[in-house]
């Protein structure tokens, strides 16, 4: 395994710039994911990484060797791609051994590789059927075993689960993620997933609009976002616009004046209201400066989600589902609650911090 250092690395397709100056350093052993939205730069920063695309300017090194110039083929870096690319006419363990077979390796010691690779994904009894023989989350199985067979420096994962339904992509991403740390893989994931990159993840790098937002745990990003984009897009997040009062007050731009609890070194540009849904508690009744009429609920089995309305505000809280006797289990919609927060829970931030 080697580190990967990306610096200054940017990338235009003719006058549209897509990926902008980016920095980045991934610690040999440590899964980075790449998470922001469509048209972000991450996958355009993935294909620059592995070889499939120039930069206009900047470097990619592994370890400290500069490979920028470097053809795909000899960057030594297993990739796992969105559509799986199996070969269709081929059986699992053929396309698992195609890589080696390209670098010339004899039939006996292809053969022990690939055994191997197919053992590591619990594939070894399909090594003989055809990808159209397998279900959705085998053939994903055969494109990491296929990766890994070749010992890569460095292992790139592009939206590798976004063709798997919900269950089954709950279960592979935890697949993936122990594998990983059993082999001690440098790994590169883009995703535009949050619940995704947040379980995987060592760290996160969001971003948007061919620039980095923000780089740090999943802790960190959830809890400490930079700015009101990453508070949004890291998780669910009540984000309301208005300034600061004081600091224990923060008034949105509809005059509601909301409990916080800020410190006097705090970003003067703050002017966004953030707070996660699961920090809010609901209570039935008018209690209160923060009380208003639900606007739904919606059962989400263990939890419950409530859209409360107060004033022309709108707060989406998440809660655990209460009881059947409970008194919040009988709360409909246009019913009066109460909202509440311990008043360290919300962040101020400013809308960007680019």
């Amino acid at each position: 395994m080697a580190s990967l250092s990306i610096e200054n690395l940017t990338k235009r397709f003719g006058t549209s710039l897509a990926v902008d100056r980016l920095d980045l350093s991934v610690q040999e052993g440590e899964l980075v994911a790449l998470l922001g939205p469509s048209g972000c730069g991450k996958t355009t920063t993935l294909r620059m990484v592995a070889g499939f695309l120039p930069p206009t300017s900047g470097r990619v090194l592994f370890d400290r060797d500069d490979v920028t110039n470097l053809p795909a083929h000899r960057r030594s870096t297993g990739m796992v791609f969105q559509s799986y690319a199996l070969f269709p006419h081929m059986t699992a363990a053929q396309n698992v051994g195609f890589g080696l077979e390209m670098r010339g390796l004899g039939a006996a010691e292809r053969q022990a590789r690939v055994e191997e690779a197919l053992k590591l994904v619990r594939l070894a009894h399909l090594a003989g059927r055809f990808p159209r023989e397998l279900s959705g989350g085998q053939q994903q199985r055969v494109a990491l075993a296929r990766a890994l067979v070749i010992n890569p420096k460095l292992f790139l994962l592009d939206e590798p689960l976004s063709n798997l339904d919900a269950k089954l992509r709950a279960e592979v991403r935890i697949e993936i993620r122990a594998l990983q740390q059993r082999l001690g893989l440098t790994t590169l994931l883009v995703t535009h997933d949050r619940e995704e990159a947040l379980t995987m993840a060592d760290r996160l790098v969001v971003m948007e609009g061919g620039r980095v937002r923000q780089v740090g745990s999943p802790r960190e990003l959830y809890d400490e976002p930079r700015d009101a984009f990453v508070a949004d897009f890291v998780g669910r997040c009540n984000i309301l616009s208005g300034r600061r009062e004081n600091e224990t007050e923060f008034r949105t731009e509809s005059g509601l004046v909301l409990p916080v609890d800020t410190t006097p070194n705090e970003s003067n540009n703050a002017n966004v209201f953030a707070l996660r849904p699961e920090r809010i508690s609901v209570e039935p009744g008018a209690k209160g400066s923060l009380h208003g009429a639900v606007q739904a609920v919606t059962y989400l089995g263990s939890q419950t989600e409530y859209h409360v309305c107060i004033g022309k505000e709108v707060f989406v809280v998440i809660q655990q589902t209460p009881g059947a006797n409970e008194p919040l289990a009988a709360v409909k919609p246009q019913d009066q609650v109460s909202l509440r927060w311990d008043c360290k829970a919300p962040r101020l931030v400013p809308h960007t911090s680019l």
